[in-house]
């Protein structure tokens, strides 16, 4: 403790003038919007490269797992093809045979996941340079991961559907009853399906599936199965606990959807607002 004492003494000079530099930077930061500009824009570039690195340590552990799962995806997408071979034409990953609207899927790769919070966050390592842009949806071979939130030139953040803000149209896949899927905050393996009403068919082990109400997700993505069931206090709607068919704790890689489709639906929609 002595030692530590005297080196304090002996370095007070140096300790105070770092101090005062940290300070005045701040200070410069938080009244220049340039310079605050300036140093989220390092700071993301910062945290994007640390997680790149770790999640490359990481990637490493999990390879047979991914591999598995790329080998299960490539089968699905084998029988697709055979059976649209003469109407489909692929690009980047361009698919019009089972959705209504025109969707794109571009790859990428997570680099930080969030799971043990109220408010989850995914880190993924493509950005607007890859031409990702605010409200896209985050998906795997598996089921809905997400929609991005922010953007920046090489990485992107996404809030997970483990994010008590998050809130995503689903259904139920045998009927079109839906509701709003949300998440409680407990279990990463479970979320929340709420005002399905109660005339709704339900059974455990019913799949649940995006509904396709929104210019998000697309209708049909896989997101889990009933767990469980029961009526709210009026018993007019079900409380639907959601068994996700995504291992939210372990996310590799991800899909991106662009809808091709959104700015003129939402031009469309906006004109018939005003009108």
């Amino acid at each position: 403790m002595q030692q530590i004492i005297n080196f304090l003494i002996r370095n007070k000079n140096n300790i105070l003038f770092l101090l005062l530099l940290t300070f005045s930077l701040f200070l410069t930061i938080q009244s220049h919007s340039y310079q605050k500009s300036k140093f989220i824009s390092s700071a993301n570039f910062l945290s994007g490269g640390i997680y790149s690195w770790t999640s490359d340590i990481n990637s490493y552990f999990y390879l047979e797992e991914y591999n598995l799962r790329l080998l299960e995806e490539n089968e699905r997408l084998r029988t697709r093809l055979a059976t649209y071979e003469d109407s489909l034409e692929i690009k980047t990953y361009r698919d019009t045979s089972s959705f209504d609207a025109d969707y794109i899927f571009r790859a990428s790769e997570v680099i930080n996941n969030n799971y043990a919070k109220v408010d989850n966050y995914l880190t993924i390592k493509s950005g607007s340079r890859d031409g990702i842009e605010r409200d896209m949806g985050v998906v795997t071979s598996k089921g809905i991961v997400g929609i991005v939130e922010n953007v920046s030139p090489n990485y992107s953040t996404v809030i997970s559907i483990l994010n008590s803000n998050s809130r995503i149209n689903a259904q139920l896949k045998r009927s079109n009853h839906f509701g709003t899927l949300v998440w409680n905050g407990d279990n990463p393996n479970i979320v929340q399906l709420i005002d399905v009403p109660s005339v709704a068919p339900i059974a455990e082990g019913d799949t649940i599936i995006t509904g396709g109400r929104s210019l998000i997700f697309p209708k049909g993505l896989p997101i889990g199965a009933v767990k469980n069931f029961s009526l709210d206090q009026s018993e007019s709607y079900y409380n639907i606990d959601i068994e996700l068919f995504n291992d939210m704790t372990n996310i590799g890689y991800v899909y991106i959807i662009e809808n091709t489709s959104q700015t003129e639906i939402r031009e469309l929609q906006n004109l018939s607002k005003d009108e």
